[in-house]
């Protein structure tokens, strides 16, 4: 435990020298334990499990882009992001770990007491096994406040989801060389910092319920758990969900890899003709204080940084955010609420105005005197190499009250609610809420 945030500073600079990390980028074709398979050109572990890289082809009536073709990364199992509270001396601590990701943004990043996917935890490597599962797998061992499958990159994934998990425990927990506690309120000093609290940890903690540990409210807005006067009741805001599902069919079928139109693969790597969205390249990995000190793997690297952010503004007093509700190539189940703003711009430079995504420039041009917050994080390191967004959150008191088909006004206690329930609000919603909530 830390007395101050500085302690952690220091605890964490040892933490970056004692652990010897080592990414070296390598060609698709020569990647170890990697294939294409014959006939489809499908990126595919000598196991046949971990995951795959194949094609999609989407339809929606939804986008800019009604329909379009892209490499996607598929991976059906669920995995494990689950985080470890106790109190000490009537103070909550999250247990958390410095872990090594191969595409993280300096490597080392605080990540949940557990983030594993199925096949890691079952051991398919043959390595490690991980610690503190038996915290999240039952029998469990504490108090679950926190049980929900929940959705990854509707973009690069399809139709992955992992289980998001809190659990409070009374007693003794050894507290393994990597890991550390540390309050609510040194998390939100963190979280101030880029490319440290990784997204996994974010997302978990998004689903703290409200009023727990410390953070009772949106620091950031004042009276934000103020929901008796919210625009929409949640019945109303479920609604508004419910019929964009019902009224927009999606429609994807998977594709051989080989098969992609306007993506090319020169053996090195995979990548758009047009040199935009992403690319997908071969990593080899060394790696200290993982299951498995050496791996080989395909990762997708996006063109560019993105922007997340909300607009936010007072509806009758009470602060609001500005939610989209979106649909991703690999959403799965047609859309979740979402940012004002998901995108990556540079993917958007090209069209014209009319065409780009809707509120793009009231959030990226906002002033910094509006910016309630504004910090880059990076995006889960596992399967996406330096992926970062700038998070922020816009005070705009002219956005529009009526926003229009596809956008809806709702309380961060609103959307602190929806996010426990499964499927209802997307990873880069969570994400920013939880800055939103924790920021200090």
């Amino acid at each position: 435990m830390f007395r101050q945030t500085s302690e952690f500073t220091t605890w964490f600079a040892e933490q970056r020298r004692v652990q010897r990390h080592r990414v070296t980028p390598v060609r698709l074709d020569a990647l170890d334990g990697w294939a294409a398979e014959p006939g489809t050109g499908n990126l595919r572990h000598r196991t046949g499990r971990f995951f795959t890289v194949e094609g999609v082809e989407v339809t929606t009536g939804r986008r800019v882009t009604p329909s379009w073709s892209q490499p996607i990364i598929v991976q059906p199992e669920h995995g494990v992001l689950g985080i470890v509270v106790r109190e000490f001396d009537g103070v909550p601590h999250f247990l958390l770990q410095a872990k090594m990701e191969p595409g993280n943004i300096n490597l080392l990043q605080l990540s949940p007491t557990v983030q594993a996917t199925r096949s890691n935890y079952t051991r398919v490597h043959a390595g490690r096994a991980v610690p503190y599962l038996e915290h999240f797998l039952g029998p469990r061992r504490g108090r679950v406040l926190l049980d929900a499958l929940q959705s990854e990159q509707g973009s690069w994934f399809l139709g992955k989801r992992n289980r998001n998990m809190i659990v409070e425990v009374t007693g003794d927990v050894p507290v393994l060389p990597g890991f550390c506690w540390l309050t609510a309120a040194q998390i939100g000093e963190l979280l101030r910092e880029d490319h440290l609290v990784n997204m996994d940890t974010r997302s978990v903690l998004a689903g703290l319920p409200w009023g727990r540990h410390g953070r009772p409210e949106a620091a950031v807005l004042d009276g934000a758990d103020d929901t008796d006067r919210a625009a929409h009741t949640m019945a109303e805001l479920i609604g508004h969900l419910t019929e964009v599902r019902a009224a927009h069919a999606v429609t994807r079928r998977r594709v051989p890899l080989n098969e992609v139109k306007g993506w090319s693969d020169n053996g090195a790597e995979l990548r758009h003709e047009d040199g935009r969205y992403f690319t997908v390249i071969g990593v080899d990995v060394e790696a200290d204080g993982r299951e498995v000190a050496r791996w080989s793997q395909p990762m997708l690297a996006p063109v560019g940084r993105g922007l997340i952010g909300f607009l936010a503004r007072h509806l009758d007093g009470v602060p609001h955010l500005l939610a989209q509700i979106r649909t991703e190539a690999g959403s799965f189940d047609v859309a979740e609420f979402a940012p004002t703003v998901q995108c990556l711009p540079a993917n958007h430079a090209h069209l014209p105005p009319g065409d780009r995504p809707r509120f793009l420039d009231a959030v990226r041009d906002a002033p910094d005197a509006a910016r309630l917050l504004d910090v880059t994080h990076s995006e889960e390191g596992g399967r996406f190499h330096h992926a970062a967004n700038r998070y922020t959150v816009v005070l705009d008191e002219d956005a529009p009250r009526d926003p229009g088909p596809g956008f809806v006004w709702l309380t961060p206690r609103q959307l602190a609610d929806l996010v426990r329930v499964p499927g209802q609000v997307d990873v880069e919603a969570r994400n920013l809420l939880t800055c939103l909530r924790w920021w200090r």
